[in-house]
């Protein structure tokens, strides 16, 4: 899967997505996702095949079990494992819900 694919299965949420960040927030709830880090298969002192691991971020105003069920319904649709950890950001006075995935 390729990250413009990516990009497509989180737009088919409906939920606005971006790349890293957005220039202008729109309103919550919203997807950013961004490449974290390889970790590729080596053989024959070659890489063998790779793995690129992203972290998908859902943000929102009140914990949103609808977005969520949204996007793990696109993660499970399309084979896709995920790690999920969740955190509040008084600051921002907002969740922030991680999905950490491979590709």
């Amino acid at each position: 899967m390729t990250q413009a694919e990516l990009y497509n299965l989180l737009k088919s949420t409906g939920l606005p997505v971006a790349y890293n960040h957005f220039k202008t927030s729109p309103s919550l709830p919203y997807i950013i996702y961004l490449f974290t880090y390889s970790s590729n298969f080596a053989a024959d002192g070659k890489i063998y095949k790779r793995f690129d691991n992203y972290q998908v971020e859902l943000y929102s105003e009140k914990k949103d079990l609808g977005s969520e069920q949204l996007l793990e319904n696109v993660f499970d649709e399309n084979d896709i494992y995920y790690d999920k950890s969740e955190t509040y950001i008084e600051s921002e006075e907002m969740y922030q819900v991680i999905y950490e995935i491979q590709i």
